[in-house]
């Protein structure tokens, strides 16, 4: 498993016109299905009278996870060449929709296919490409008595929490980048009574 994958910071938006249809298309990071759903409702609601909302999303520090959608283009004519755009530049957790405003003029399969490959080359040029550790996550628990030893490593390590149940006995579940994860958890193990588990 790679140590570190690449993504975009933050969303961004471009605009591609051709015999006056319009794509705008929009990137933003994502970490689920179900997160790149409720962004695809809320451009839906946005733009209620486009002609199609055409999309890819790739996610996943192993690049497992995928989709498109052509949204009743013709087969092979926008979510694949999305798609594409964003394999070219070996991201995941991204997203990218196409939101077409038909113009009046057919582009053809060749035409389409430039157009919603030139938007997402154009949108993505705009985001900041970050790189990312990969993470591993591991579930603790532990007495609330070392609940200050516990944030302290966390801070040091740079570590993020993913969920925490703090009562007299703590869970919390953290994410450890994948390089450094054998050192982490000896650290952690050597804090008395502090049970370590890795969530697969």
């Amino acid at each position: 498993m790679e140590e570190y994958y690449f993504t975009i910071s933050r969303p961004a938006e471009a605009v591609y016109r051709d015999k006056g249809s319009r794509f705008i298309a929009y990137a933003f990071p994502v970490q689920s299905p179900e997160n790149f759903k409720k962004e695809l409702a809320s451009l839906k609601t946005l733009h209620p009278k486009a002609s199609h909302h055409c999309f890819a999303y790739r996610i996943g520090p192993e690049k497992d996870l995928f989709r498109s959608s052509d949204d009743r283009e013709p087969p092979g004519t926008a979510g694949k060449p999305i798609l594409g755009q964003i394999d070219s530049k070996q991201l995941t957790n991204v997203a990218v929709v196409v939101v077409r405003y038909f113009g009046g003029t057919l582009l053809g399969v060749p035409g389409l296919i430039n157009a919603y490959k030139t938007a997402t080359s154009m949108v993505l040029q705009l985001c900041p490409i970050v790189r990312m550790a990969v993470e591993v996550n591991y579930e603790l628990h532990f007495n609330y008595t070392h609940l200050n030893d516990i944030m302290r490593l966390v801070k040091q390590r740079n570590l993020t929490i993913l969920s925490q149940d703090l009562q007299l006995f703590c869970r919390m579940v953290i994410g450890v980048a994948l390089h450094q994860a054998d050192l982490i958890v000896a650290e952690l193990e050597n804090l008395h009574d502090v049970e370590v588990r890795a969530i697969t």
